[in-house]
């Protein structure tokens, strides 16, 4: 299985349609389709699809036609993300209809093309299962635990700043985690969550 660390968005244009595919890590999907609402509110369809492992580490999929005909769009969507084994991922596709009807074929065509368009420019990466930990720190070695953040890879992190320390919740496979832990094992105090 294979995934990605960060979104990425091409367009597709038939017949003066257009068809922006959004392809983006599974956390920031929801976020993002309120996001693309408010940013495209003439688009007619914001058809979505996604996979991801819940916490039993079961593939849990689904998708949404968002008034397109039933099967044509949501369908095609999904089936391109199971087709290249993405994991922990979404699709958002924002339509604006150009004046002619694709039909059912051509809508199937056109949203699995701009799924597909979208994941060939993706860079993608191996899976490798995430784990939450949360530390803190003091301000005095901030610049050095971001450093090293930065150096094993971890870029998923969340900072609350309090009167005198940080609290840190960073997401990471557990090689890396393990790697930045013994780098700042006396900088950082680790949290029972």
């Amino acid at each position: 299985m294979v995934t990605i660390a960060q979104h990425y968005e091409n367009m597709l244009v038939i017949k003066q349609s257009k068809f922006i595919a959004h392809l983006v890590p599974f956390y920031m999907y929801k976020t993002l389709l309120e996001e693309l609402k408010l940013k495209h509110p003439k688009a007619r369809h914001f058809v979505t699809a996604f996979r991801y492992l819940n916490e039993l580490d079961q593939i849990v999929e689904g998708s949404s036609d968002d008034g397109e005909p039933r099967g044509t769009s949501g369908k095609p969507t999904l089936a391109v993300l199971q087709g290249n084994e993405l994991i922990n991922i979404a699709v958002i596709t924002v339509r604006y209809f150009g004046g002619t009807k694709l039909g059912t074929g051509g809508l199937v065509r056109a949203y699995g093309d701009a799924t597909n368009l979208v994941v060939e420019n993706a860079e993608l990466s191996e899976y490798k299962k995430e784990f939450t930990e949360q530390f803190t720190c003091k301000y005095s070695v901030l610049q050095l635990v971001e450093y090293e953040l930065e150096q094993c890879g971890i870029t998923r992190v969340e900072k609350s700043f309090e009167a005198d320390k940080v609290q840190c919740t960073i997401v990471s496979d557990a090689i890396s985690l393990e790697n930045f832990f013994i780098k700042v094992k006396r900088t950082v105090e680790k949290c029972d969550a």
